[in-house]
């Protein structure tokens, strides 16, 4: 027989209002009140129901996260560590892929805003404009952007730049080119600043071959260009595109590292696994996910508290075998 309100209050000795503010509203009880429903309730093995709980507390208990591809091997490990975290303040996630698609991303978060209580934006690529239009319908905290007035959380980029750079130049290597993600895509532009500033510090000769779409074809695409530009190593936006690239390369002889150096970024479980293993900067997924569930529950909390909150989460060069010392 399943177990209710009336049981928890009998063998808590209060009201049944008092259960429901206790589980639904602590702050409206007192802490010795609270204390006594929370531990009949754990006895009984009670559990409120969700919807119930949302027409008392006027919230869901479900959290937003809009991101563009579910499909690159960056965003469900984030997602995971997004879910664990949710989970255990008892918040479900519901999640919107985008497809890549800036044009989708407004309607996505409109058509979620009255089912969650707040949302984590992965990567968005829609305009600064648009989202700001949500500014205070729903707490809103960014991952992997920065945009006034959202509380962020960003990897630091340009460090990991700085890094790729700094072996880069130890190996020999003084020309070299970058093939970017998405135009839309802030993290695109932030690693493409710090590279310009760390190749410019060391007098390095930087070659942009264009934007391509974040994935394996992308980097695949763009190789020819990569190849006929005077270089010796080419960094990519991701590690997608690095693989598209290596994958270019192979299919035109060649050989990598001997030949051309590969640089990615996110370390993406595959990128150890290829051949050549991938050298890449290493990304917190796991934290990043952590850092934003917890930034927008306490913003939910307290509308007040976190509205200029900004995390930027180390990152680290992981060398493996894509990179050698320069080809003469």
């Amino acid at each position: 027989m399943a177990v209710t309100i009336k049981d928890v209050a009998r063998l808590a000795g209060v009201s049944q209002s008092s259960v429901c503010r206790a589980l639904a509203d602590p702050a409206r009880v007192r802490p010795e009140t609270r204390e006594r429903v929370e531990r009949a309730a754990r006895e009984l093995g009670y559990h409120p129901n969700r919807v119930a709980r949302s027409l008392i507390t006027g919230r869901t208990g479900n959290i937003g996260v809009v991101l563009p591809d579910l499909a690159n091997p960056f965003f469900p490990t984030v997602v995971k560590s997004i879910q664990t975290r949710a989970r255990g303040f008892d918040y479900a996630v519901f999640l919107s892929d985008t497809d890549e698609d800036p044009a989708v991303e407004v309607p996505a978060i409109r058509a979620l805003a009255k089912q969650v209580d707040g949302f984590l934006l992965c990567s968005p690529r829609a305009t600064d404009e648009d989202l700001r239009s949500f500014a205070g319908e729903k707490p809103i905290v960014v991952l992997n952007r920065r945009i006034t007035p959202f509380p962020s959380v960003t990897a630091d980029n340009a460090d990991g730049m700085r890094q790729v750079v700094a072996h880069l130049h130890a190996l020999g290597h003084r020309d070299v080119a970058y093939v970017a993600g998405p135009r839309t895509s802030w993290s695109n532009r932030d690693r493409l600043r710090g590279l310009r500033a760390a190749t410019a510090a060391r007098g390095m000769t930087l070659v942009e071959a264009g934007n391509v779409a974040p994935t394996v074809d992308g980097g695949a695409a763009a190789a020819d260009l990569v190849l006929a530009a005077p270089v010796t190593a080419v960094l990519a936006y991701n590690d997608l595109v690095a693989l598209g690239l290596i994958k270019r390369f192979q299919a035109r002889g060649v050989v990598v590292p001997e030949q051309l150096s590969v640089v990615g970024f996110d370390d993406i479980l595959v990128a150890g696994l290829v051949g050549p293993p991938l050298t890449t900067v290493a990304i917190g997924k796991e934290q990043i996910g952590r850092v934003g569930v917890d930034l927008l529950l306490e913003l939910m909390a307290d509308r007040d508290s976190t509205g200029t909150a900004r995390r930027v989460l180390p990152t680290q060069l992981i060398v493996r075998g894509s990179t050698g010392p320069a080809f003469r």
